[in-house]
């Protein structure tokens, strides 16, 4: 059973539920098994190549491309597979990406661990260096590249329309 299927993708404070499957700094790339409820390896990255923050999912929800909706979270400390944080988002990647000639949309939210000391006054995407959005797309650039996928930003958004996709993707 997936201990994860009960979890609410909303909390009470207006954010969302994430659940870290990849902590920052790591080249293993863990995915779900939904079957099993259970973390299980899905890939090393090449040397060099590491998550620049948190990565993971939002519960019950599913994107363009029929996985979870996916989410970086800025928070102080690298966190553990299966760590569930409460956060805020401050806006969303939305991206197209390509695989074995099929394009579907793969948007990544961007997020703040409502415990960060560190990230807490930023509210929106374009509280962040720009230097910083452009480091984080080009990383999902790269990652995808070295699995033989094409990644495309297409724009960034705000907290306003990240919501929002996180609404629709649960039927809301």
């Amino acid at each position: 059973m997936n201990s994860f299927a009960n979890v609410p993708p909303f909390v009470s404070n207006g954010g969302v539920s994430v659940i870290i499957d990849t902590p920052k700094g790591s080249r293993n790339k863990y995915k779900l098994n939904e079957e099993l409820g259970l973390f299980e390896l899905g890939g090393v990255e090449p040397a060099g190549m590491f998550f620049p923050f948190d990565f993971g999912f939002i519960p019950g929800t599913r994107g363009g491309d029929g996985d979870p909706l996916d989410v970086l979270v800025l928070l102080d400390e690298p966190t553990f597979v299966g760590c569930l944080i409460a956060s805020r988002l401050i806006g969303v990647i939305e991206a197209e990406q390509t695989e074995k000639g099929k394009t579907t949309r793969n948007d990544r939210l961007v997020a703040v661990a409502a415990t960060s000391r560190n990230h807490r006054g930023m509210k929106q995407l374009s509280d962040l260096d720009k230097n910083l959005v452009a480091e984080i797309e080009h990383f999902f650039v790269a990652y995808n590249d070295a699995k033989g996928k094409r990644f495309n930003p297409l724009a960034r958004r705000g907290p306003k329309a990240a919501l929002e996709l996180v609404r629709k993707s649960c039927g809301i």
